[in-house]
């Protein structure tokens, strides 16, 4: 997963490269929402997350991600690497969804924590980008632009293809679990069912709420962070500084999946998602607040944030595993990113839209609509009946 964020965590340089504006630049990290989108459809389409092998397909995928992300450090051109990017996006479509699968397939009780820690992994990996940014910075002074500090944005690409093939040898050593659907026949009327299946519905919606806020913050915290230290004389603002910022904000996020996972298995998955949406739209609109003010100050506030803002992600998907069809499973888990990235593409763009109006202080507050229409969602799906079948009955 440190493919996602690869080209965004050097956007900066990258945008000085290639004379990019601030809307062009959103197009490195849009191309792979779009990219994830498409595949992921195809991907649901065909059901190939329950027709192929998950470990097979998690593996391929990886691959073909990574040899994309060496081909934007080849290239070192704006358009070729769009296109390279949305190809990016394509392939973590066959990553994430069929890695949840497995993990699913290795838990009957404790599922949440168990995709939990899944999502903890998928966070840390979109970190990590940020903090190989950090280290370059950090390494590489003596030729590094007097303006970011990082020598070579090309490493950073590079460093997170390695990763990327890391993990798809990791990922070729896993079995399937007692609990995995066998490989279930193409079926192409599953996708049907499965947008018609209410509680499934109710769990989408809020994940839907959900994602519009989280890749939005992820994408534009490091923009918000900079705007912020220019706002302030603090002399700890430093690139290097606000860079580790950036990761740890992120990264941070891997801590909440997974102690959000073990108490959605004790609590109720509707009632954990709803406590975390509730606190990261909070921080959206407190974002405001916190803008401008000393690194000392800032840090504790973009770390809570951080461990909110994704703590309830994998819930949504542990729902889908406990409320859809147990033969489509894949597909179902498929179509809930499929249509949870569209939006984000939609958000991602509209945030340095509201940044040119009101500036950047306030440029995450509409962002707090998703986690209010996701909490509303949730609750509904407690009051249904379908509800006893979420986390052994706990809702």
């Amino acid at each position: 997963m440190s493919l996602w964020f690869s080209a965004s965590a050097v956007a900066p340089e990258l945008a000085a490269r290639w004379g990019l504006s601030g809307a062009e630049t959103a197009w490195l990290t849009t191309a792979v929402q779009l990219g994830f989108v498409a595949g992921a459809l195809a991907s649901a389409a065909f059901t190939l997350s329950d027709t192929v092998q998950p470990r097979i397909l998690f593996a391929a995928s990886s691959v073909v991600g990574a040899a994309a992300t060496v081909g934007v450090a080849a290239v070192d051109a704006f358009l070729p690497a769009v296109a390279l990017r949305f190809l990016t996006g394509v392939a973590l479509a066959g990553v994430y969804p069929p890695g949840m699968k497995v993990v699913a397939g290795w838990f009957r009780s404790g599922r949440g924590l168990a995709i939990g820690t899944l999502v903890g992994a998928l966070t840390v990996g979109s970190a990590l980008p940020h903090l190989l940014r950090a280290l370059g910075a950090v390494n590489g002074e003596s030729t590094a632009t007097a303006a970011t500090g990082v020598a070579d944005p090309r490493l950073v690409l590079l460093g997170a293809a390695a990763l990327a093939l890391v993990g798809a040898g990791v990922a070729l050593l896993v079995r399937p679990g007692p609990y995995q659907s066998p490989a279930a026949p193409f079926d192409p009327r599953a996708v049907g069912r499965i947008l018609r299946d209410r509680p499934t519905m109710l769990a989408n919606v809020g994940y839907f709420g959900h994602m519009w806020e989280l890749y939005a913050v992820w994408t534009w915290l490091p923009v918000y962070l900079l705007a912020s230290a220019e706002a302030t004389a603090d002399p700890l603002a430093t690139p290097p500084v606000l860079a580790l910022l950036a990761f740890g904000a992120i990264a941070t996020g891997a801590v909440g999946a997974v102690a959000a996972g073990r108490l959605a298995d004790r609590w109720g998955r509707t009632t954990v998602t709803s406590a975390s949406m509730v606190a990261s739209g909070a921080a959206c609109l407190g974002a405001g607040a916190a803008f401008g003010a000393p690194v000392l100050v800032l840090a504790p506030f973009v770390l809570g944030w951080g461990l909110v803002v994704v703590a309830d992600s994998a819930q949504f998907s542990a729902c889908v595993t406990e409320l859809a069809d147990g033969e489509y499973v894949g597909t179902a888990l498929t179509l809930q990113t499929a249509f949870g990235f569209l939006l984000t593409v939609v958000a991602i763009q509209s945030v340095p839209v509201v940044a040119g109006v009101v500036g950047w202080r306030f440029a995450f507050a509409p962002l707090a609509v998703g986690p209010a229409v996701g909490t509303a969602a949730m609750l509904r799906l407690r009051r249904r009946p379908e509800a006893v079948r979420l986390a052994g009955g706990r809702g």
